[in-house]
């Protein structure tokens, strides 16, 4: 037994040798960006999931201010918005690439029928919907078999359905029951059900916000029975819950800002966990991300604090593929901040960043 022990220890140290510590993917992330300054498009950066360093930027595609980007599901295009009033004369832009692990090549741009186009989505099934910011109205393209846009794309006016309120488009996103709209101007979420081939008001029409509240982004929570609205102008979020009969009520309210913060600011984006547990939202001017406990069984919001953004006007911010990190893109300073994510507790640890010209817009490859 006692020559066994040596050649025991020498064993468990060959094998302690050998097992190297598990490695983590890299990832592409796609940075949308406004070209008013020195940025000229979208570009590409490799993500290190396991130290949280981005690297190898590269200017992936020259485009006017492609604000927003979104990548289709089987991975074979991007598709950006151009964010102008000057497209064509009637608007602003969207444009479709091929997408081969970081390459992007052009297949065609359309007009969107709207000034300051500033968010699109994939449905899916064949179908890209952009929201016009200024124009007040919903651009929704049929996609060709390669995934390049089609013309005469269905356009849904916001601008007649009042005539007090001056209507701004932020978001259209589809979903299991159809597309919803987020209108900051008219203080309203708009639902649309396919019908025929064309997207009709559904049957609960309008989700009605408080004047001035300003919804602009949503995200979905427990298979789509929870929404929560991130509102621009007041700086709150709204909570809603699906009833028996498909609506939406509204179950509380929740401010974003400290409550001695005292100056102006504006929310931009928010997302939930992976696991659905912490919602974060963006606040431009408080320069923080905030961070709520979501409650398992009501689906309603608890505080746990908020992080600097470590720069100026956060806008947009995306978790990883891990969901073990955020990242935000910081406007007026242009960077880049990296924050490590206790999955756990929620909070937000910072921990790099990089300078980046105007970024307004981050998206995985995953």
């Amino acid at each position: 037994m006692k020559r066994l022990a040596p050649v025991l220890l020498w064993v468990i140290m060959i094998i302690s040798c050998n097992q190297k510590p598990q490695e983590k993917p890299m990832y592409t992330l796609f940075v949308g960006t406004y070209t008013d300054g020195d940025s000229e498009g979208i570009y590409t950066y490799f993500f290190d999931s396991s130290t949280g360093e981005l690297s190898s930027k590269k200017l992936a595609a020259k485009l006017t201010n492609p604000s927003y980007l979104a990548i289709s599901e089987d991975k074979k295009n991007l598709y950006a918005v151009q964010e102008t009033a000057n497209f064509d004369s009637l608007g602003g832009g969207v444009t479709a690439f091929k997408l081969k692990d970081d390459i992007l090549e052009l297949q065609n741009s359309m007009g969107t029928q709207g000034a300051h186009p500033c968010h699109l989505s994939l449905s899916g099934d064949g179908h890209l919907a952009v929201a016009n910011y200024t124009g007040g109205n919903v651009s929704i393209f049929s996609l060709n078999e390669d995934g390049s846009l089609s013309e005469n794309p269905q356009i849904i006016d916001h601008k007649p359905l009042d005539s007090v309120k001056t209507s701004h488009a932020h978001m259209a996103q589809f979903n299991t029951d159809g597309l919803m709209v987020t209108d900051l101007g008219l203080d309203a979420v708009k639902r649309y059900n396919q019908k025929d081939g064309e997207f009709v008001p559904a049957e609960q029409s309008s989700i009605f916000f408080e004047d001035g509240a300003g919804p602009r982004h949503f995200t979905f929570g427990k298979n789509g029975q929870m929404l929560y609205v991130i509102n621009e102008l007041n700086s709150t979020i709204s909570v809603f819950e699906k009833d028996g009969e498909g609506n939406y009520r509204e179950v509380q309210v929740v401010s974003t800002l400290a409550a001695d913060f005292d100056g102006e600011s504006f929310c931009a984006d928010l997302h939930l966990s992976p696991d659905g547990k912490f919602l974060y939202g963006s606040n431009r001017g408080e320069n923080t991300i905030v961070i709520f406990a979501v409650d398992s069984d009501s689906g309603q919001l608890e505080l746990v604090g908020r992080e600097p953004v470590q720069g100026d006007w956060p806008r947009n911010f995306s978790m990883d593929p891990t969901g073990e990190f955020l990242l935000v893109a910081n406007k007026k300073t242009s960077n880049i901040a990296v924050f490590k994510r206790d999955k756990e507790n929620g909070t937000l640890t910072f921990m790099n960043e990089t300078s980046h010209p105007n970024p307004v817009c981050l998206v995985f490859l995953d």
